[in-house]
């Protein structure tokens, strides 16, 4: 019985990509023994990836506050209370330099967030002269900008932006939950317009906003059926903030986020699955299961946005401990 369990788990998992999962089938996966979803998922993750390198990118906060948007994990929110204010946008020699410093700490890429619904006017203009510009110091770009219409999307793109992330968040089903001032076809519309202009798709969500298994199981459909798969799967774990409507939310159990991810990897073998926010308040012992269950890229300094991060230098010494390389 043994002999045949081990040949059971030992066979090569080579498939073709699929972009026509169910949700039964993505619930199967969940439901797997916590130990066969990690060794399938590694499987999944050797196949396509060097197992020990894993891609680093840096996020800066270039606009910061005041976004009209109510979504209740947010603290740039006008409709919270928490203690974020409202900030212009950066200068742009200051976000160059910011830049500079980020590669020089071993990022490869460089994402620029602001807090709007939708960017417009001088502000877009000065958006496109940063892609440019952080594009030359030799950077990989993304950017987090809202709403894009079809127009925006092309300008990024002839600016020279490598990817645009415009994060799912949760389920279709348990947005209205979460969200009522954008709905979820405003973000699978950008999702398509950022497609359509030739740019890499940066998309993923949010764990522990109070969501069920379904929620992520229905979630991940709506990614792993997007053809092609974004090529970046941001997986963020809730980072509770005083002021916001979900500060008070129950943890989620750290076996399910990493299941969470152990799936993501089995559903979208050729993406990069990004451990994202609340790695501040994650063990060591925790990111390795995350490593180990297919996550290859993290955000890389002291802060995501508004919220903190786990230092360069305390990265660097976990690389170290587990044997990781940045990629």
């Amino acid at each position: 019985m043994k002999q045949a369990a081990t040949e059971k788990y030992s066979r090569p998992v080579t498939a073709p990509l699929r972009f026509d999962w169910t949700q039964t089938e993505i619930a199967a996966l969940f439901d797997l023994p916590f130990n066969d979803l990690l060794f399938r998922a590694q499987q999944v993750h050797r196949e396509h990836f060097d197992a020990n390198e894993v891609q680093v990118s840096t996020l800066l906060s270039i606009k910061t506050g005041g976004c009209p948007e109510d979504c209740g994990y947010c603290p740039q929110s006008v409709h919270h209370e928490a203690a974020v204010e409202a900030e212009k946008l950066m200068d742009v020699d200051a976000v160059v330099d910011a830049a500079r410093a980020a590669r020089a700490a071993g990022a490869s890429r460089f994402c620029m967030g602001a807090a709007w619904r939708n960017p417009r006017g001088k502000n877009f203009e000065r958006v496109l002269e940063m892609v440019e510009r952080v594009r030359a110091e030799g950077l990989e770009t993304c950017m987090t900008l809202g709403m894009l219409d079809a127009q925006q999307a092309q300008q990024l793109k002839q600016a020279g932006l490598d990817y645009y992330n415009h994060n799912l968040d949760t389920s279709p089903e348990f947005y209205g939950d979460i969200i009522s001032t954008r709905t979820y076809e405003d973000r699978l519309d950008t999702i398509h317009h950022v497609r359509e202009a030739g740019m890499h798709v940066c998309c993923g969500g949010i764990l522990g906003m109070g969501e069920a298994r379904v929620d992520r199981v229905s979630l991940l459909e709506q990614l792993a059926c997007q053809q092609p798969h974004p090529e970046s799967v941001p997986v963020n774990l809730l980072v509770k903030v005083e002021g916001t409507p979900l500060a008070e939310q129950d943890d989620l159990d750290p076996f399910e986020f990493v299941r969470t991810l152990a799936v993501a990897r089995i559903l979208m073998p050729q993406s990069h699955v990004r451990l994202s926010a609340g790695r501040e308040q994650m063990s060591d012992e925790l990111q390795a299961l995350c490593f180990l269950a297919g996550a290859n890229s993290i955000f890389y300094g002291e802060k995501l946005l508004t919220t903190p991060n786990p230092e360069a230098d305390q990265d660097r010494l976990l690389f170290e401990r587990l044997g990781l390389r940045p990629a």
